[in-house]
């Protein structure tokens, strides 16, 4: 799934411009991008309190609610006052309205979230001996927690090393920010190569300590700093790219599952690559065996190479990015695959979908993996529309019995919504159809139970009715 912009894109996943269609039906609606959920547009900035008192956060009687069941953000509207002379990123005390300790959160002015939780213990101290134990712990977790990949009969098999996932030329995701007591600080893996994307300004803060200690830590030849997203215009910060530590390979790569797949570290969608989709990309190595494809917002071509794996008799891959269907392409021929069951088309996926429908095309299994419809709860109507229309031609497009395989990287759709919409879409397209399969985020993704934002990525696996 692809922007149409080189560099926009915003973690988890990019924003919304894959798609022209669906894009000038939404430019109205306002510009509002990044992770969060139900923010608003203004930023009501907090009053300010005793200039000599001891920096705090002091919230309103009852706002607590949210700090106590440990959510790590902290909105303007919910802030009586802010104590001493505080500047962005600096680490101050939040307490409730009787003075009562409830956090350590970084401080920020410029956003709706206005702080952000570092830890809920007062005796704790952030230092870079607190950002050490936060990223080893992290790098633990992974390394420990066995990976659920589906077998070629449908068995899932525990490996605590699954392929593609270790250091040797394989990919992961080290820190997933709010999820790993993080905010606003993303890592990933490529190989050697560490990216690292900072969205708010308590990491932006302990930016060099963070690399340091990845540096110590991990050893990578290159930390590569991607913090472009547009989520630090809602934070105030401006975007930067750039060399962190030592020096950028020529060329980066990943190996997932013994297949090979180039990274644009620098200029890619979110850090290079689509991490979360791993286990998902396997599954389809599965469902692909003797059938016909069609893989829509093909980015890179992931699906389309493991679905070329897994014994597709033809695969149709669509992206409306002609850079990413030339790495595709390359992809393709560096795995050795059969190019002549392979098809790339680089065009707007609404308007290829229609043209295909008109043209009486049909298919056996159809991705539709497509960008960030609604970057918030304020799009959510909007994108419901677009994710109903997409997935309305899907079906049309569908064999009897066939699968379609549809995803939401929305924040904005929450699961139960997104079924909805799918559900309306087959209604409308006279289609009974079975879900078999209900899918998320790899395991390096990890979802803080108080942290529901953090479960963007849903996607579902129906089986259409003969």
């Amino acid at each position: 799934m692809t922007s149409q912009k080189p560099k926009a894109h915003s973690t988890p996943h990019r924003p919304s411009q894959g798609n022209r269609d669906f894009r000038n039906r939404t430019a109205r609606g306002g510009s509002s991008s990044g992770e969060q959920k139900n923010i608003p547009r203004s930023t009501a900035q907090p009053i300010i309190g005793n200039a000599a008192a001891q920096p705090a956060i002091v919230l309103k009687a009852g706002r607590e609610k949210s700090l106590l069941r440990r959510h790590p953000w902290i909105f303007s509207g919910a802030i009586e006052r802010v104590d001493g002379a505080p500047i962005s990123g600096d680490t101050l005390k939040v307490r409730d309205a009787s003075g009562n300790f409830l956090a350590w959160a970084a401080y920020n002015s410029a956003s709706q979230i206005t702080a952000r939780a570092w830890s809920w213990r007062e005796e704790e101290k952030i230092d870079a001996e607190f950002f050490r134990r936060r990223i080893a712990n992290a790098i633990a977790a992974r390394n420990h927690t066995p990976s659920l990949n589906p077998s070629p009969v449908g068995r899932v098999i525990a490996s605590p090393h699954p392929s593609g996932v270790g250091k040797e030329g394989g990919g992961m995701r080290l820190i997933h920010a709010e999820s790993d007591g993080l905010p606003g600080l993303v890592v990933d893996r490529y190989g050697d190569v560490l990216v690292m994307q900072i969205g708010s300004a308590g990491p932006e803060r302990w930016r060099d300590t963070c690399a340091d200690i990845l540096q110590q830590l991990c050893d990578p030849v290159c930390i590569y700093e991607r913090s472009d997203s547009d989520s630090r215009t809602l934070e105030g910060l401006a975007p930067r790219n750039g060399v962190l530590r030592g020096i950028l390979p020529e060329s980066v790569e990943v190996i997932e599952h013994g297949l090979h797949f180039k990274v644009d570290a620098v200029a890619g969608q979110k850090t290079g690559f689509y991490l979360d989709q791993r286990d998902n990309r396997a599954l389809t190595e599965i469902l692909a065996r003797d059938k016909d494809v069609l893989n829509c917002f093909c980015y890179t071509g992931g699906f389309s190479l493991y679905a070329l794996r897994g014994g597709a008799k033809s695969v149709l891959s669509i992206d409306a990015s002609g850079d990413a269907l030339r790495i595709a392409k390359e992809n393709l021929s560096n795995n050795g695959l059969d190019a002549t069951r392979a098809e790339w088309l680089e065009a707007d996926v609404f308007q290829a979908l229609r043209k295909l429908r008109d043209q009486g095309r049909s298919f056996d299994l159809i991705i539709l993996d497509p960008p960030k419809f609604a970057p918030t709860a304020a799009f959510a109507e909007k994108a419901a529309r677009g994710y109903k229309d997409i997935n309305l031609l899907g079906f049309k497009l569908l064999r009897p019995g066939g699968l379609l395989v549809t995803y939401s990287c929305s924040g904005g759709i929450n699961a139960e919504l997104f079924q909805k919409i799918i559900a309306g879409a087959a209604l409308d397209a006279g289609v009974d159809a079975q879900i078999i399969h209900q899918l998320h985020a790899s395991n390096d993704h990890p979802i803080l139970l108080s942290f529901p934002e953090g479960s963007y990525l849903k996607g579902l696996v129906l089986r259409a009715g003969v």
